[in-house]
């Protein structure tokens, strides 16, 4: 087995078809992308003691840390009581702090071991994450949904994130921005699978004495295993100065893109680094924490409107309620069908129109739709508001999808894997900023008197303010100082200890 996963028999023949290589990060993209459809399970789990109704418990938050504690763990006097969602919020915010993490703890052995290697170990940390997060639902335990999906999953997350990222830029040097879409957008597409199916499964398992959630994620770990090993093994990386038949580098470079190569541990050290940290976080921290309650903000926003009835979310029978929750699932699976437009089209774009200037695009226009959601809202347009949502999971999207492309650029493509993981640490920045503010802000006005279906407007206009900031720090890029590049006895010792150079071509 070791065998198989060193990087050298990865190495493609002559004549290898590049495009064969895209499937492979498609299926585990596809896969660790379910993290975006995890918003399905909250209401199921705020109801895994009571099942029909929730367990509230019985705590006083205010008696102190230990009492504190037991509530947000689901315990209280009189017994195991239901989750709250904020403390569910944190599996979703783990995630991403745990994603960014190991994508800049492991960003340069990834590059040095090969993306099979990583894909493998991606797939064992996703599917047990799984396993054990069931574990945590059937005991009522919630650390263990904390520690297997947030923590060891969130590192299966980071791990399967960059493994293609560095290898289909090297595969596509003529399409950089559409390559990184393709590396990404399954990533996107994940829960537009997996949260129907999710739904499907916790309908079928579900009984008087379950939700179905731990059944379902027994069957998910298992899915998702089979499908991850398969796209590890479907990895394959091109011979040290390939390039494809007939492709010249254009020698009127544009300016904001450098054929040189910055290394990995000089990367952090440049402005530039902090501004694109800067760029991602913001653009991320205003998506990320709306995807993470996309299904239940639906919901309570327009409640029995979604059936054709004029009530709120809270005075449905259960099973109008069931018909809500699956046309919030769907509307889930929708904005993960935008994300994934937006990955490729607008990476794609960017090789036309420049990164710097789709960036400006992402910031100005997602600030003023941020701003219209409460309005679409209060008018109970449906419509408008899906709209509005769908569009912003485009920029979104695309945000993640340009932002490597957008480092190959800057810092060259030697390192851009491993830099590339280290900036997505502000992903996990993110990972805590959006969903707190969302979660937060929304039990702040609930708490205040605040209508449920409004409570989420003030979060809007935030995060219309995260996008202005955003702007900003793309408006100040500017191209690596030459000070900073590789020389060239430095490029050909990086690429060596990479197993880059005198290596014969495997299959």
């Amino acid at each position: 087995m070791a065998n198989w996963l060193c990087k050298q028999r990865t190495i493609a023949r002559p004549n290898y078809n590049r495009w064969l290589v895209p499937p492979a990060a498609l299926a585990i993209h596809l896969s660790i992308g379910m993290a975006y459809g995890f918003s399905v399970f909250w209401i199921p789990l705020e109801h895994a003691v009571g099942i029909s109704e929730s367990v509230p418990c019985d705590t006083d938050p205010g008696g102190g840390i230990v009492d504190s504690l037991r509530g947000i763990l689901g315990y209280s006097d009189s017994g195991p009581c239901d989750w709250r969602r904020s403390a569910l919020g944190w599996l979703y915010t783990l995630f991403f702090v745990f994603l960014g993490s190991s994508a800049a703890v492991f960003g340069q052995w990834v590059e040095r071991e090969g993306p099979r290697k990583a894909g493998v170990y991606a797939s064992c940390c996703w599917a047990g994450g799984f396993l054990i997060s069931a574990t945590g639902v059937y005991w009522h335990h919630i650390w263990l949904l904390w520690l297997g999906s947030g923590v060891i999953g969130g590192i299966g997350l980071g791990l399967g994130y960059i493994s293609p990222v560095s290898t289909l830029i090297k595969w596509f040097p003529d399409r950089r921005g559409m390559a990184t879409g393709m590396a990404i957008m399954g990533f996107g597409g994940g829960a537009m699978i997996g949260a129907p199916l999710a739904d499907l499964l916790m309908k079928y398992y579900a009984g008087p004495d379950s939700v179905g959630v731990w059944e379902t994620f027994v069957t998910l770990s298992a899915i998702y295993f089979v499908a991850m090993m398969g796209g590890a093994f479907g990895y394959r990386v091109p011979p040290l100065g390939w390039a494809p038949s007939g492709w010249q580098p254009n020698p009127k470079r544009k300016r904001m893109i450098t054929s040189a190569h910055v290394h990995l541990n000089m990367a952090h050290k440049t402005p530039h680094f902090w501004l694109l940290w800067g760029v991602l976080c913001l653009n991320v921290s205003a998506g990320i924490g709306v995807i993470g309650v996309a299904s239940p903000m639906l919901q309570e926003v327009f409640g029995g409107k979604l059936i054709g009835l004029d009530m709120p979310l809270k005075d449905l029978t259960v099973e109008q309620a069931a018909q809500v929750a699956t046309i919030a699932a769907a509307f889930t699976g929708l904005l993960s069908l935008f994300n994934i437009a937006g990955r490729i089209g607008w990476a794609s774009l960017s090789d036309y129109i420049g990164r710097k200037r789709t960036y400006f695009l992402f910031f100005s226009l997602g600030a003023v739709l941020y701003a219209a959601a409460p309005f679409a809202g209060e008018i109970k347009n449906v419509a408008l508001f899906v709209a509005i949502f769908c569009f912003i999971l485009t920029m979104y999207g695309g945000g993640f999808a340009t932002i490597p492309a957008y480092l190959a650029d800057i810092f060259g493509t030697q390192f851009v894997g491993a830099i590339h993981g280290r900036l997505l640490t502000a992903w996990s920045t993110a990972g805590v900023l959006g969903p707190v503010l969302v979660n937060y802000l929304r039990e702040y006005q609930v708490g205040l008197g605040v209508p449920v279906a409004q409570a989420y407007n003030t979060t809007m206009y935030v995060l219309a303010g995260l996008l202005v900031m955003g702007f900003f720090c793309n408006l100040a890029m500017r191209p690596v100082a030459p000070k900073y590049y590789m020389s060239d006895e430095e490029l050909a010792t990086e690429r060596r200890i990479a197993h880059e150079g005198g290596l014969e071509n495997r299959n």
